[in-house]
């Protein structure tokens, strides 16, 4: 099977949709906060690994503590996968933090910054044209 065929973005996809309820539904470790997502998952053309990508809402503390969570729950994981997915062979799961989410809801914050400074400073100016007295205008 090649590596970006239909059948494995099929495949793909499904082992991100079940991750994800997984994540949010069985596994019951208070390690792994409520604002966890899936953001992709990679199964290999061969089935035997499967590179599923974690993003974490929180501090580096919180993201050790899920990456640590993940990996002692890595089995059961697989385990409820095998029970749900139907496939020839149930990969072996590797957990990689991603950090995009945090990364886009940063760079959001500094252009809403950016945005409110811009405003401030066209409002500023629009005060001081306002504040010209009437005969300086006609010069």
């Amino acid at each position: 099977m090649k590596k970006h065929s239909v059948k494995n973005e099929r495949i793909n996809a499904e082992m991100q949709r079940e991750l994800s309820r997984i994540l949010r539904e069985e596994v019951k470790d208070p390690r792994i906060p409520v604002m966890i997502s899936v953001t992709s998952a990679e199964v290999a053309p061969d089935l035997k690994t499967c590179k599923a990508y974690i993003s974490v809402l929180g501090d580096d503390e919180t993201v050790e503590e899920t990456r640590a969570a993940l990996k002692s729950a890595a089995g059961f994981i697989r385990h409820e996968v095998a029970v749900n997915l139907n496939l020839r062979l149930t990969p072996e799961i590797k957990f990689i933090m991603d950090n995009s989410i945090a990364y886009g809801s940063e760079m959001s914050q500094k252009i809403d910054e950016v945005m409110a400074a811009q405003n401030a400073k066209i409002a500023e100016m629009g005060e001081a044209v306002a504040s010209v007295p009437e005969d300086e205008e006609d010069l």
